[in-house]
């Protein structure tokens, strides 16, 4: 070895790529899940209701959904280990921020930056192990890829519960900080600088019309209910976010390279994925706000006995990885979607049922169950929708899909928390006890099953093509689990 080289670590082939991506996907899985458990902590040292906690789940998952659709032309633009690095950076600066804030503004002003470096650093990860990784290796690339998407939800919660109940909730954010370091040192040494010789021009008026209309839209529905301004500024707030999006519709049909392709909406499949997907994620996305409420303020679990708990919920969704290739290539997109929908969504509204002293192991084997039908359900949508979709517009599907999908869990925490004051208003008390929660777990449900109407449209065969290898190609059942996506590229993990 020549003098003043840094060593390379000897890995094989295939894997030390998605591994370095990895980091930064774990990163941001992790504390994603790990917020949660902290959040009744979190607003009893600001002196606030927890209800308005959901700020800081919303605020990021809005900040993700406005600069996802930026960053593969970021990518394209600057490179992909530019833009990858410079993510980190920012996720680890909004990082420090949500360790340091005092009271509530300063906490979700500092997630929206969290926002803007995750909204980065998935996409552009995706889509360097696209560009680097040969197509007979992709199969196994993507399995090391989704490990993060994995362990995130399976360890944060009982960490974030742990870190709360022992230590302090600012310490949650610390922790991204040694991660950030090593992705940042990993992808200067071995991530390359990719990016594409043909550059489509940035749509900088479609993102004037739908980022300032996302953020009116939801800023009104999420500030409903909180007191915090005039209901009259909220619903116009709404309706100004309506006409934006509105215009962007026309402009959308009239650009050759719009921001979001709506067009793709023309495709079955993928439509069909999009607003079966959209509903069924309003009900999941709204369960960890809720649950990590209920066990804590119902039934009065310390944080760590709550994030112990939902850990059964990360772990179904793990154990389904390994089943979902053979259930799907028994009984087909169409009959798992609409038959798991309805199953998951009675699983959903299942904490309804749960009562002070309720054993604990019954509580863990519906939550184990409920993460092992959701994580099948969102591996058929993610799949079933890129069937019809012809492989130089994947990187487009892929964007979209993305923000429709953290769209549809900020709306999922906005909904349960207008739900659970409506709850408490109609119980007559200000204060989150046991006997306000069932209503809004059997509500959300509701959400969810309605997307077995959606589903039950698609065509019996639909993504039947995707089941079985291309002649010549490996086998998926070289990966246990594994959906194998077409040729343009994965769908988003989760």
């Amino acid at each position: 070895m020549s003098q003043g080289r840094i060593p390379k670590i000897d890995i094989p082939s295939g894997r030390l790529l998605p591994l370095i991506i990895a980091c930064g996907l774990f990163m941001e899985n992790l504390d994603s899940t790990v917020l949660s458990t902290a959040l009744p902590t979190i607003a009893h040292d600001f002196g606030t209701s927890p209800i308005y906690l959901k700020l800081t789940l919303t605020s990021y998952l809005l900040s993700l959904a406005i600069f996802i659709p930026t960053s593969g032309w970021m990518a394209d633009r600057f490179g992909a280990r530019t833009v990858f690095r410079a993510a980190i950076v920012v996720f680890a600066l909004g990082s420090i921020a949500c360790g340091l804030s005092t009271n509530l503004t300063e906490l979700v002003f500092a997630r929206i930056i969290q926002g803007m470096g995750g909204a980065m650093m998935t996409p552009v990860g995706r889509l360097i192990i696209l560009k680097t990784t040969p197509k007979h290796d992709l199969v196994n690339a993507m399995m090391w890829l989704t490990l993060p998407a994995l362990l995130g939800p399976l360890s944060g919660p009982p960490l974030g519960g742990f870190i709360t109940t022992y230590f302090h909730w600012r310490l949650i954010f610390w922790i991204n900080i040694p991660i950030a370091v090593l992705g940042i040192i990993l992808a200067t040494l071995y991530v390359p600088n990719v990016r594409e010789d043909d550059r489509r021009p940035f749509d900088l008026v479609g993102f004037g019309l739908l980022a300032p209309g996302l953020v009116a839209l939801m800023s009104g529905a999420t500030l409903s209910g909180l007191d915090l301004v005039p209901v009259g500024y909220n619903v116009a707030l709404a309706v100004l976010g309506l006409v934006l999006i509105g215009l962007y519709v026309p402009h959308a049909r009239r650009s050759a390279n719009p921001l979001i392709e709506l067009r793709l909406l023309t495709l079955p499949a993928f439509r069909a994925s999009i607003t079966g997907g959209f509903l069924f994620r309003i009900g999941v996305g709204a369960t960890p706000f809720l649950l990590a409420l209920y066990f804590q303020l119902g039934f009065d679990f310390n944080a760590f006995q709550s994030g112990m708990l939902t850990l059964a919920t990360g772990a179904g969704a793990m154990a389904m990885k390994a089943l979902a290739g053979p259930i799907l290539r028994r009984a087909g997109f169409r009959r798992v979607l609409t038959v798991n929908a309805v199953v998951s969504s009675v699983l959903v509204a299942a904490p309804a049922l749960f009562y002070a002293g309720m054993p604990v192991y019954l509580i863990s084997l519906t939550l184990l169950a409920a993460g092992f039908t959701r994580s099948l359900q969102f591996t058929s949508i993610n799949t079933a929708g890129v069937s019809d979709v012809p492989p130089h517009l994947m990187g487009r599907v892929t964007s979209m899909t993305s923000v429709l999908q953290e769209l549809a869990s900020s709306v999922g925490v906005s909904v349960a928390a207008l739900a659970l004051e409506g709850s408490m208003r109609l119980h007559g008390t200000t204060s989150l006890t046991a006997d306000i929660f069932p209503p809004v777990f059997v509500m959300i449900g509701l959400i969810a099953v309605t997307s077995t109407l959606i589903f039950r449209q698609l065509p019996r065969d639909v993504g039947s093509e995707l089941l079985a290898p291309a002649p010549g190609a490996p086998s998926p059942r070289a990966v246990p689990g594994t959906v194998v996506p077409p040729a343009g590229g994965p769908v988003p993990a989760e």
